[in-house]
């Protein structure tokens, strides 16, 4: 197979080109347009093959769509380029929007008119695979909500039918897109297959998301800041795990279907900041503890307090299950943080510093 790849040079999609070249005998086109979060870096590893092949290029530009899409004649589309970050969609939310909704439209248009071109085989095989966030579906309820409710037994998961309730304009923004993708299959026949995830970690994953933040920060002795209580709770998958499953649905999943990915990993983010701390309390020993660095800021507006998914379909219908713990996930994460050094400093340029990048829209709530 030849697979197209949109942000290819992002966390989860170099992850997902990492795997297909060094783990099948595919090829990709790995098309981005290289926002500050994409770093091709991240594929130095894999980008002497002679299977893969660089295009930078944006989803919003049909014309160079309708070229790369003529050149390369991709037998699949793994579409991962979004916007992706809630703080930076609360105080940007229009490129958000543009990205994530605009861009998704200008490509199932392109890769539609493209399919319409294929002979009968290649056509029937043809896969466009929207990867997509658990965040779509709102939050679950709280362990102290649980408490509280006499009548709820047990905490719920998120499923397939589980009905779409974005909070953030960044979850809002991919709940249409997937939304124009199942738009597209039903209206057009065109063999659309969706996936939701958790939230994703390990090694190559910016700076500014939870996991890798707290890990760059404490080696620095700078705060390790936390929303609120800290009590939000997030189902953590390992990247690489995530990368595997992705293949999976785009070479053997059904067309029409919704395949929800989580790595069976519900902790508060308070639990992980923590066990992030006594692994480099283990590995890297100073006179005080990480955890010291620890603070709290005040909460993101509209904070969901609870994911979790329900992933039983991947494992009944695909065959797949997470390789990694949450506990040796991290470990690997963390160690290779510390042995990666030179990437980070070369992923973080001057526009970004680590900041709390929803801190201005927090301050205009409050009239400030």
């Amino acid at each position: 197979m030849k697979i197209l790849v949109t942000g290819g040079a992002g966390f989860i999609g170099s992850a997902v080109i990492r795997h297909i070249i060094n783990d099948t005998n595919n090829s990709v086109i790995n098309l981005d347009k290289l926002t500050y979060a994409g770093n091709l870096e991240s594929l130095n590893s894999v980008s002497v093959s002679e299977r893969y092949t660089f295009e930078q290029v944006d989803i919003c530009n049909r014309t160079e769509l309708n070229r790369v899409l003529k050149t390369h004649q991709p037998d699949a589309i793994m579409h991962l380029a979004a916007e992706s970050h809630v703080d930076r969609s609360i105080t940007g939310p229009a490129e958000f929007i543009q990205t994530n909704i605009v861009g998704t439209y200008n490509l199932l248009e392109a890769a539609r008119e493209y399919w319409n071109t294929l002979d009968t085989a290649p056509k029937q095989a043809f896969r466009f695979h929207h990867i997509s966030t658990d965040e779509v579906y709102g939050d679950l309820p709280h362990p102290d909500e649980l408490e509280r409710n006499t009548l709820c037994k047990e905490l719920p998961l998120f499923t397939e039918q589980t009905a779409y309730a974005p909070s953030s304009p960044y979850s809002a923004s991919k709940a249409s897109s997937d939304h124009l993708v199942r738009a597209w299959l039903r209206t057009y026949g065109f063999p659309t297959i969706v996936t939701n995830c958790s939230n994703n970690y390990g090694p190559y994953h910016f700076p500014e998301k939870l996991i890798p933040l707290v890990i760059l920060n404490a080696l620095e002795g700078k705060d390790l800041p936390i929303y609120g209580k800290g009590d939000q709770i997030r189902d953590w998958l390992y990247v690489e795990d995530h990368a595997r499953a992705l293949y999976k649905v785009v070479t053997e999943g059904l067309v029409g279907e919704t395949y929800n990915i989580g790595g069976h990993n519900e902790k508060q983010n308070i639990e992980v900041v923590q066990t992030i701390c006594s692994i480099l309390d283990e590995l890297v020993p100073k006179a005080s503890k990480y955890s010291e660095q620890i603070t709290f800021v005040t909460d993101r507006p509209g904070h969901d307090r609870r994911y979790a998914i329900d992933s039983s379909k991947m494992q009944k219908e695909l065959g797949w299950t997470p390789e990694e713990t949450f506990e040796t996930g991290l470990r690997k994460t963390v160690q290779w943080y510390l042995d990666n050094q030179q990437w980070c400093k070369n992923v973080q340029d001057g526009s970004y510093k680590r900041e709390r990048l929803g801190e201005l829209n927090t301050q205009a709530n409050k009239g400030e």
